[in-house]
Parts: structure tokens; C-alpha cells; sequence
């Protein structure tokens, strides 16, 4: 019986989120240069290119392995990965977030709870948030669709100004829902 040393999972290597074959791992008989580092880009043989990159002290990294011929860089590879990382960081920060602020109504909501809530959604619309009002219909008050309806095109109109309808009122089982997006700030 032998016995064979576990692998311990914390002592693999780490694997980056880029899979870009560099020197020795592309194995096509050609590739086209492009970059700073190329006194004339073109297509080459993989061994002159993988030489060039060697003579430079640098790596022959490939770019798009989908073109023919594949796209490869000299380049410091581990300068190119802080690039790439850098940045998809930076494309994460520009995306924008849409945060939806939900407000509930009864259909029989009286005047002054519908103005409080009116100003929740003013300020949400304000910060740019996206409003999502519904109306509930608890056990038979689902006969009164038309109620729910009109305090929903009501709390549309008086919103008017800082938003604009996404979707309006629709019945979805006991809710009757819609949606309010922020009106572009002018600038």
C-alpha cells in the first residue's frame, strides 16, 4: 500500500480572471504583431515573435486568439494583467446602480397619508432613485380596482415634475403596480 501526500487546496497556484496564453503557451505557426514595442507590426512566424519578445526582455502576449492570425503584444505581462485589472475597475465604478424605493398604498388611503408619502417619493425621485408605488388589496377591497387606479394616475400627475411613468397602473394578482424613473437633471 502507498501512501500519497494530500494536496492542501490553499497551496495551489493562484489563478488570475485573465487567460491570455503568453510565450511558450501559443501554439499557432503564426502571429500578427501590433504595439509600441514592434519596430514594424506585420504577421511573424511564433518563434521570431516569441525571439523579438525575448531579445526585448519581455512577453509575447496574446491578445485575441479569435483572429486569424491570432493578435499578440510584447509586452510586460505582468504590467499588461495591473492594466486590464485597472481597467475593468475602472468600467465598474462608471456603472450606475438603480436603486427602486418601493411606497405602499391601501386603496382607501386618506389625504394626509398620501401627501407624506407623496414627499418620500419626491425625495427618493430627487436622489435619483426609482419609485415603485403599489397599490394592495387586502381581501375584498379588490373590488375596488378603479379606487386604486386613480390614486395611482393622482400620485403619477402630482409627480409630474421630478419623474416620469415607466409603467403605468397594472393589476398583478392583489397588486396593482407602477413604476416612476427620475427625469434627467439638467445641467
Amino acid at each position: 500500500m502507498t501512501i500519497r501526500p494530500r494536496k492542501n487546496p490553499g497551496q495551489q497556484p493562484a489563478k488570475d480572471e485573465f487567460n491570455y496564453r503568453i510565450n511558450n503557451q501559443i501554439r499557432v505557426p503564426q502571429v500578427r504583431l501590433v504595439g509600441d514595442n514592434v519596430e514594424n507590426p506585420g504577421v511573424f512566424s511564433t518563434s521570431e515573435a516569441i525571439k523579438l519578445a525575448d531579445q526585448l526582455e519581455l512577453d509575447l502576449v496574446e491578445i485575441s486568439p479569435k483572429a486569424d492570425p491570432p493578435v499578440c503584444r510584447i509586452i510586460d505581462y505582468q504590467k499588461f494583467l495591473y492594466q486590464q485589472k485597472r481597467k475593468q475597475k475602472e468600467l465598474k465604478a462608471k456603472t450606475v446602480q438603480v436603486v427602486v424605493k418601493e411606497i405602499r398604498f391601501g386603496p382607501n388611503t386618506d389625504e394626509h397619508d398620501y401627501n407624506f408619502k407623496l414627499k418620500h417619493a419626491e425625495k427618493f425621485l430627487s436622489e435619483g432613485a426609482k419609485v415603485k408605488a403599489y397599490v394592495f388589496f387586502k381581501g375584498r377591497s379588490i373590488l375596488f380596482k378603479e379606487k386604486g387606479e386613480i390614486l395611482l394616475l393622482k400620485f403619477a400627475n402630482d409627480l409630474e415634475e421630478l419623474g416620469k411613468v415607466e409603467q403605468l397602473p397594472k393589476l398583478e394578482g392583489k397588486r396593482m403596480t407602477m413604476f416612476i424613473s427620475p427625469k434627467a437633471k439638467k445641467k
